[in-house]
């Protein structure tokens, strides 16, 4: 330890009698050890943003989807026997997270005429599968299936043709067919894209209690086959596979008067990931070379000139490899903290500028700092002062005692 923390001491010591001469060179390995860090820093952030904004158009990762089509007339009036299947089979495999879903349409009351809106019947956990958090207003609660009217979520296109800017005024509907019933917005969620039809969110306990069975004309316009629930689960992405196909199993055996089938979003996003941050640390990496292509030629510079100084150690029993660790080192510590300084300046770049607003809303599950970021950061600073040293260093240990006295 004494030989290694004397090392050190040395190799710092010359840093600070040459500080003028690898200045420049150590600015360029902290700027390169910034955007290496920093990049993958943002990669992380970036896969975490896209994995976001697919959740948000098909389900958390990884959420099943269970669809059931009646083979006959006699199947589609028991929809009530594949509901209560659904809920046997959640309680069974202990599934948390799950909603079902429905796609109908209902006659709304907007001042212009009647019209029929294309509604989503869902259970309240709908917005914890799909990551729905509403622009204004709130998403459903379970408090919402008790209340003595329908509450809405509805699109801003929806609440602009109803001919309300923003939910300050507590905005309500009619809607549903013969017997109509006032219903609340408690929500507003933006549209995906311009010019999209008014749409809505209702709880399904509140669909079957007020809309079902009220003459609907729009729903009554699809004849005597209706649409039927489908069932969303979130489940590890370890058991997926066999949870998918037994609880297809279950269902299909429970309801034979249906046919069962199921699908999920099990996508894998390494690829761009991996792509993304490999590019970004080969950018980086470049600049680390330049920047150690610098401090190679300093060092040798410098080594020159200390020709005298090293042959007077090695005639005072300094040892080869004493030497060469000595010079080497010299280039190790000083990229050592040339890195240290730009992990931090990559800390603070990324901490402080809002990159979740540059991918396109708001990160929900801010990850932080990867610790594997910092770990690259240094490791290259590391490997990139090792080089730089390498060279210097058999360089010194090949210099000759009396030629270096002589010197």
């Amino acid at each position: 330890m004494t030989g290694i923390v004397g090392a050190l001491v040395e190799a710092w010591d010359e840093l600070r009698i040459h500080k003028l001469r690898v200045l420049l060179a150590l600015i360029g390995v902290a700027c390169a050890v910034t955007a290496i860090t920093g990049v993958t820093a943002v990669v992380s952030m970036l896969s975490q943003s896209f994995s976001e904004q697919q959740e948000r158009q098909t389900g958390r990762s990884v959420t099943i989807t269970f669809s059931a089509s009646p083979r006959t007339e006699s199947a589609q009036a028991d929809t009530a026997r594949l509901d209560a299947t659904y809920r046997e089979t959640l309680e069974r495999y202990g599934i948390e997270h799950a909603s079902r879903r429905l796609y109908t349409p209902v006659e709304v009351r907007f001042p212009e005429g009647t019209q029929p809106v294309d509604v989503q019947a869902v259970d309240a956990e709908y917005g914890t599968l799909m990551r729905l958090v509403p622009d204004e207003g709130r998403w459903f609660t379970d408090a919402d299936a008790d209340a003595y009217a329908p509450s809405l979520v509805v699109n801003e296109t929806f609440l602009r043709t109803l001919g309300f800017e923003d939910l300050a005024s507590h905005p309500t509907v009619e809607i549903g067919g013969d017997h109509p019933v006032l219903a609340t917005i408690v929500g507003v969620t933006a549209d995906p894209y311009p010019d999209m039809m008014p749409s809505a969110f209702v709880l399904y306990g509140q669909y079957e209690r007020w809309l079902t069975g009220s003459g609907d004309a729009a729903a009554a316009s699809m004849g005597p086959w209706q649409p039927m629930p489908e069932l969303m689960a979130w489940v590890p992405r370890e058991e997926h596979r066999a949870l998918q196909a037994q609880i297809t199993r279950d269902v299909q055996a429970a309801v034979p008067g249906f046919e069962v089938w199921s699908s999920d979003n099990d996508w894998d996003a390494s690829a761009i990931d991996g792509a993304t941050k490999w590019v970004g640390i080969g950018v980086g990496g470049f600049a680390l070379l330049l920047g150690g292509l610098g401090l190679v030629n300093i060092a040798l510079v410098t080594v020159r000139h200390r020709i005298r100084e090293i042959g007077i150690r090695r005639s005072f029993g300094a040892t080869s490899s004493r030497v060469f660790f000595g010079v080497m080192l010299e280039s190790v510590v000083a990229t050592v903290v040339a890195g240290l300084v730009g992990v931090v300046l990559a800390v603070a770049i990324v901490k402080n500028i809002p990159v979740d607003r540059v991918f396109g809303g708001g990160i929900q599950d801010m990850p932080p700092f990867p610790f594997s970021a910092a770990a690259v950061g240094m490791a290259a600073a590391t490997f990139v002062g090792a080089l730089a040293g390498l060279v210097p260093a058999v360089f010194a240990v090949r210099v000759k005692v009396i030629d270096a006295i002589r010197y």
